[in-house]
């Protein structure tokens, strides 16, 4: 394999939702970690609560993969962003995507 070079694409979206009807932690912690669990589970990505950590009504993931083209980063991106949507009854409120 030596002189064969495979460019990979990073890519991390960041997603913050808001759950009104979340009036504590261990409330927020259960919907945190069940959808990130789904997460990891249908797309094999990695999933972190990257801020908001203290904030019973915000929450702030970030989703890490890598993929072959951007092209494929793009339709991968919005297949988590559809997913997050479709499984749970947060309002998603900002959805950023970084590529390196």
């Amino acid at each position: 394999m030596k002189g064969i070079t495979i460019a990979m694409v990073a890519a991390v979206i960041t997603v913050k939702l808001y759950a009104p009807w979340v009036h504590s932690l261990k409330e927020k912690r259960m919907i945190v970690k069940g959808l990130t669990e789904k997460l990891r589970k249908k797309f094999n990505v990695s999933v972190i609560e990257s801020d908001a950590q203290d904030i019973h009504q915000t929450m702030i993931l970030s989703i890490a993969f890598l993929a072959h083209n951007t092209a494929l980063t793009d339709s991968i991106g919005e297949k988590v962003c559809s997913f997050i949507e479709t499984n749970t009854d947060a309002e998603v409120v900002e959805v950023k995507m970084e590529l390196r």
